[in-house]
């Protein structure tokens, strides 16, 4: 892909509810807020935490992904809901040789899942950007995945809007259904932002030691670990500014991140 003097920003999106994929609300309209001040990318490498590999990392290498409606129970319109992006076997293939920290498989079976095209349908509605998904590999750590992202940052002068879905704060087994905030919940989410602007990825890549806010606000980590790729890509004249501030559902932190 070609090099640019312009350096893409970075995203990480607090995704929450599927149903922010059709419905008006404070959240899908902060996304679509937040896309109105990007440059328009030549193509999006998105890290979603519903899509776990085993023993390996993948990255979706078709020309055309098929959409994924990876949760049950919702209204009718949610599934026939289509993002028709074309995928971008080029920028897969760009990946695969930048990374060394781990050998990356073309996988041609995945597609979009919603923590890619849910927020995307708001971002950039008429899916004519090209979109990657890269996995996270569920045998490896906080550590390895950071570095990872390290190893990305050159697709930010390429074009690649890089995109972190997950949520900082998700735990559905606490979950309640009312638009409200438990206050562990809110304690680490603030914890987070400090860590965050104070620039201490260490920390935060060191969840587990932050206490036991963290230990209910992350009780599995792959919606965490989309986080640590789009704090792993940051340089030293990059700005931070956050959209979607709040915490839902007592549990869910929809806070979003903007790095440069």
């Amino acid at each position: 892909m070609k090099n640019l003097k312009t350096k893409m920003p970075v995203l990480f999106v607090g995704h929450g509810n599927p149903m922010n994929a059709i419905e008006d609300n404070e959240f899908s309209r902060s996304w679509i807020k937040a896309a109105k001040s990007l440059p328009k990318p030549r193509a999006i490498l998105c890290i979603s935490a519903h899509w776990e590999t085993d023993d390996s990392t993948c990255v979706t290498a078709m020309e055309h992904p098929k959409m994924i409606y990876d949760f049950y129970g919702f209204p009718k319109p949610l599934y026939e809901k289509k993002y028709p992006a074309h995928g971008s076997p080029e920028l897969a293939a760009s990946l695969q040789k930048i990374v060394r920290k781990a050998h990356v498989q073309s996988d041609f079976d995945w597609g979009l899942d919603h923590g890619t095209w849910a927020v995307l349908c708001r971002m950039f509605p008429k899916a004519d950007v090209p979109v990657v998904q890269l996995s996270l590999n569920r045998k490896e750590g906080a550590e390895f995945h950071y570095k990872l992202g390290q190893e990305l940052k050159g697709l930010r002068r390429e074009g690649v809007l890089i995109i972190g879905s997950g949520n900082m704060v998700h735990n559905l087994g606490r979950m309640s259904w009312e638009d409200a905030a438990f206050d562990w919940a809110l304690k680490f989410d603030e914890q987070l932002k400090q860590l965050i602007l104070s620039g201490d990825h260490a920390s935060i890549i060191n969840y587990k030691s932050l206490g036991s806010a963290a230990d209910l606000s992350i009780p599995t980590n792959e919606h965490y670990l989309p986080l640590l790729y789009v704090l792993a890509l940051q340089e030293k004249d990059d700005s931070i500014t956050f959209f979607a501030e709040k915490i839902t559902l007592g549990s869910i932190s929809m806070r979003s991140v903007r790095i440069g």
